[in-house]
């Protein structure tokens, strides 16, 4: 029996197994072995599908399936190999998803805003890129200015700028926040895909380090108050228009992202620069976790505490197979917004999607960057 080409096929068929019917964790408790071993083939199963098609190619070369074994594991593989199928098929439905929602919640605007979004969410389906190479996920005409320090916390207060080679003005921007539990992460990390083609197309965007554990709550959100000062005084010299600001993060950089938006010049927040205005055009969360931080504090840390009428626009998307923070926590979040904002709430809902799902080209997150373009623009066209 090829004992390589055995190992090769049962590791991918438990990533497949995993990233197909994830085991629903109880309460809110993190399944790891299903996120680890499952998200990453969630994002890159045509890549997968390759290796195991070069690797079944290479033991026939070998004469391994001579015996029995052999043809065995020959079958397990085209097994593992259909249920990829089933993978990709999955992700495909992230586009008609996101369309969906622009639609539920946004009507006609958000097309009569830009005409040729629907097309992007129908092409980027099947965009060989996408599919193949999703790792490239750099832009040749941006430029990234590395390690700005935007207050006194060392490298936990420190941004990345990107913005394209030609520096146009009057940019509207983008704040990310990264996630990791508020116990770990970095700048550098998630939603590259939608920082690099935001910035290619003219935005100004930054992505921020802040403090993390043992820094507890309120010290996140003040850092993240501080960026956006900081972008309201220095963005101008990048051509950044401080009038035109969204805020966004994933996981608990969604957790930040939402509750910075919901306590928009809140003195409690900004202490030292209360008069500075911290308000945002719109919020976006992606995976956001919305619950309590823990520890001690004076304010509650759940953005939910935050939620009323003053609420700016929301766009938040999730996956359904989400086993880190679970999706009825996002719908709760969506569903306590939509009854208290006066502005659209859009909710989209990944089929398939695990946490992370941000980190590579892939699919799955070109369609979630299409929609967040979409209902960019017609945030920006609504607000003049």
């Amino acid at each position: 029996m090829p004992i390589g080409f055995l190992i090769t096929v049962l590791l991918a068929g438990l990533c497949t197994l995993l990233a197909l019917a994830p085991p629903r964790p109880r309460h809110s408790a993190p399944s790891n072995i299903s996120f680890w071993f499952g998200y990453l083939l969630n994002e890159v199963p045509v890549v997968l599908m390759l290796y195991l098609a070069a690797s079944t190619l290479l033991a026939f070369a070998q004469g391994d399936i001579a015996s029995p074994g052999g043809w065995l594991v020959v079958g397990m593989a085209v097994v593992v190999g259909f249920g990829l199928v089933l993978v990709v098929r999955r992700s495909l439905q992230a586009a008609p998803a996101v369309t969906d929602a622009l639609d539920r919640e946004l009507g006609e605007a958000w097309r009569r805003a830009d005409p040729g979004a629907a097309g992007r969410l129908r092409r980027n389906r099947l965009c060989p890129r996408n599919l193949l190479i999703p790792f490239l996920v750099r832009h040749h005409k941006v430029e990234r200015v590395r390690n700005l320090s935007y207050g006194d916390a060392g490298r936990r207060n420190l941004l990345d700028l990107y913005c394209h080679l030609s520096r146009p003005t009057g940019r509207p921007i983008l704040v990310f926040l990264h996630g990791g539990a508020f116990r770990s992460g970095r700048k550098s990390r998630e939603s590259l895909p939608l920082i690099n083609r935001l910035a290619a197309q003219g935005w100004v965007c930054v992505s921020a380090n802040y403090r993390l554990s043992p820094a507890a709550f309120p010290d996140p959100l003040v850092d993240v108050k501080k960026v956006i000062a900081w972008v309201r005084e220095h963005g101008p010299e990048y051509g950044a228009d401080p009038d035109r600001l969204f805020v966004a993060g994933s996981s608990a950089g969604g957790h930040l992202a939402s509750t910075a938006a919901l306590t928009a010049n809140d003195p409690a927040f900004q202490p030292g620069f209360e008069s500075v205005d911290t308000g945002v055009t719109a919020a976006i969360s992606i995976y956001g976790y919305y619950g309590g931080t823990g520890g001690e504090s004076r304010y509650p840390s759940s953005p939910l505490a935050y939620i009323g009428p003053q609420a700016p626009p929301f766009f938040v998307v999730h996956g359904d197979r989400d086993t880190i923070v679970l999706v009825d926590d996002a719908r709760e979040f969506v569903a306590q917004l939509r009854s208290a904002s006066a502005h659209p709430v859009v909710y989209a809902e990944l089929p398939g999607a695990q946490h992370v799902f941000d980190l590579f080209r892939s699919v799955r997150m070109e369609a979630t960057v299409d929609g967040i373009e979409a209902f960019a623009t017609c945030v920006l066209e609504e607000t003049g």
